[in-house]
């Protein structure tokens, strides 16, 4: 009844026509029943969490980040001293946001006790670029890159402060308690200030960042 056929890798098949023509082959992917990742909540911050929302207090302030768009429970265990990540019938590659999300939450505990910072040096050539400080620590102007009269203003973005370096000539540090929005601040400076129309391997000017971190208490 069933004549001999191999299926190619393409989906074809070679030798005799299967008596079961026009059925879709799909190949049957094992998923796991439950999986949990935890992280224990260190001493010292305060945190809620209600509808997949996490809400993190610690001594420089309060974060806040949103989970809803992943298909996962989220709850405090331990009374409170754990935070827990479980996900039900996910396949390999989905599992992995377990731990993405507790990536991000250990980073809420980062930023609301230490804080991150991001330093950044001025390279140039021949044209020094000089660098303003405006608006007390919420906006940096970049002025003379290539020897262009164009200012350039850069904001920061909310939480997030930008001053010079005293120890080190040429350099800016960028300080906040959400690394999001703190290293996108840095990349605000970097994009600002970019070689057009010319060789980038010849002209390295601009502004890089050399380190970045948490801020040693």
């Amino acid at each position: 009844w069933l004549k001999p056929f191999r299926l190619k890798s393409d989906g074809s098949y070679v030798g005799a026509c299967p008596p079961f023509r026009g059925l879709s082959f799909q190949l049957l992917v094992m998923k796991t029943l439950v999986q949990e990742e935890s992280i224990p909540v260190p001493k010292g911050i305060k945190i809620s969490i209600k509808s997949k929302i996490v809400e993190v207090s610690g001594k420089h302030g309060t974060l806040k980040r949103d989970f809803k768009h992943l298909p996962i429970e989220l709850y405090l265990a331990n009374s409170g001293h754990e935070v827990r990540a479980k996900m039900y019938f996910a396949k390999s590659k989905q599992l992995s946001m377990l731990r993405s999300v507790c990536s991000h939450i250990n980073n809420l505990f980062d930023g609301v006790q230490k804080k991150y910072e991001y330093k950044m040096r001025l390279v140039y050539a021949h044209f020094p670029i000089n660098a303003t400080i405006t608006n007390g620590g919420g906006t940096v102007e970049l002025r003379n890159f290539l020897g262009e009269k164009r200012v350039r203003i850069v904001n920061m973005l909310p939480g997030v402060k930008v001053e010079k370096s005293a120890g080190t000539k040429d350099e800016l540090t960028i300080t906040g308690m959400d690394i999001d929005l703190t290293s996108r601040s840095a990349a605000l400076v970097r994009q600002s200030c970019l070689v057009k129309d010319k060789d980038i391997r010849k002209f390295l000017d601009g502004v890089y960042v050399s380190s970045h971190g948490t801020l040693e208490e």
